[in-house]
Order: structure tokens, then sequence, then C-alpha cells
């Protein structure tokens, strides 16, 4: 019941958020519905795919496989580009806080000088965060790849 609560109130902000990056990109007024229902499936998949003890990035790219899936479904049924659906569902799973700690840490050997501690925290979110947007991106990437090969005649 927790983890149920708690996939209904982080859809309904996830979906705040997509909705909010979708109305900035000006997407259509009708899509808008689409991209919110995205962010909060996308973020929710995510959440799930966490709590089954699967690391952020393979959860990451679960997450963007399926939706990449599903923005396919919505471009050939609606008529409208592939990218208004998933650049504005893809925008919760983003991986800001390892982005961050990242470059807070880069700041903080800067201003303190070089630490191995400071060096491996850095080390470690930036890794993390590139990881999480290479998910992203072949979790995107595949699908569409996959669906378009087999919808083209073989010559």
């Amino acid at each position: 019941m927790e983890l149920i609560l708690k996939l209904v109130i982080e859809g309904i902000f996830a979906s705040f958020a997509s909705l909010g990056f979708g109305m900035v990109f000006n997407v259509p007024k009708y899509t808008l519905k689409y991209c919110a229902l995205g962010g909060a499936i996308v973020y929710d998949l995510r959440t799930i795919f966490l709590s089954l003890d699967f690391g952020i990035e393979i959860s990451t790219f679960f997450a963007s496989a399926i939706i990449g899936i599903i923005a396919l479904y919505w471009s050939r049924k609606y008529k409208i580009p592939r990218p208004v659906y998933t650049v504005a569902s893809i925008i919760p799973i983003l991986p800001g806080t390892y982005a961050f700690s990242a470059m807070i840490s880069l700041i903080d050997i800067n201003r303190y000088g070089i630490n191995p501690e400071l060096i491996e925290i850095f080390i470690h979110n930036g890794l993390k965060s590139v990881s999480i947007l290479f998910a992203i991106t072949f979790g995107l990437v595949l699908p569409s790849l996959y669906f378009l090969r087999l919808n083209r005649p073989v010559i």
C-alpha cells in the first residue's frame, strides 16, 4: 500500500514537471495530456524497477525504452512527431542530483584543493549521471530503430 501511494504522489508531481516542460517546448495543446501522462508513466516505471532492486541505470533504460514504445504508438495514432512526447516525458528522470553533486564536488576541489574523497565523489557522481544519460538515450532510440526497421521493405 505504501508503494502504491508513493507511485501516485510521485506520478502526479512528475506529470506536472512534464506538463511544464511541454508548455516550454511549445507542443500542441492537445498533446499536453499525453506529455504529462508519459512523465508519470516513466517516473513510476523507474520507481517500480528500482524497488525490484535493479540499478538506477538499468531502471532508467527500461523506463525510457517503454516510453519510447508508447510514444511510437502515440505518434502514429495522432500523426505527431515522436519527440513531442518523449522529450517532455523524460524530463523527470534526468540525473539532476548526480550532476549537481558532481559539480559541487568540483567546486570544492577548486576551493579547498585536491582531496581524494572529493575526487572520488566527483568521479562517482559524474559517471553515474553520464551513464543515466546514456541509458535514457539508448532507451529512447532502440525501440524506434527496431520498430522502424520492421516496417521497411527488404530489397
